[in-house]
């Protein structure tokens, strides 16, 4: 394979992971918005997913592996993950106030 197919595969893959982003980052900026306006419900919902996942006998740590990760920093890894989302669909539903404000003729 020569590097110019190798080049314009990840060109394509480059392409492919912007689109996909940019699909996902209107459902998700209003998934965390609404988890905003209604902290309990999302409380809740966690609840009820322990609940459940605990009275059907499903454990993480029963998963062969996932404890030594759990313990090995995987938790924080997803937290510091959870939170760069988080800020990122909040830049974005603030540029989309803030386009939605402006004027036509305007760029935000």
């Amino acid at each position: 394979m020569s590097l110019f197919d190798r080049l314009a595969k990840v060109k394509s893959a480059q392409l492919r992971m912007r689109l996909a982003r940019h699909e996902l980052a209107a459902p998700a900026a209003r998934l965390l918005a609404r988890g905003r306006e209604n902290p309990l419900t999302t409380v809740g919902v966690a609840a009820g997913a322990g609940v459940v996942l605990g009275t059907l006998d499903v454990h993480p740590l029963r998963v062969p592996g996932f404890g030594s990760l759990l313990s090995g920093g995987l938790a924080e890894v997803v937290a510091q993950g959870t939170r760069l989302v988080a800020d990122f669909a909040e830049v974005s539903m603030a540029k989309h106030a803030a386009a939605d404000i402006a004027e036509p003729g305007e760029q935000a």
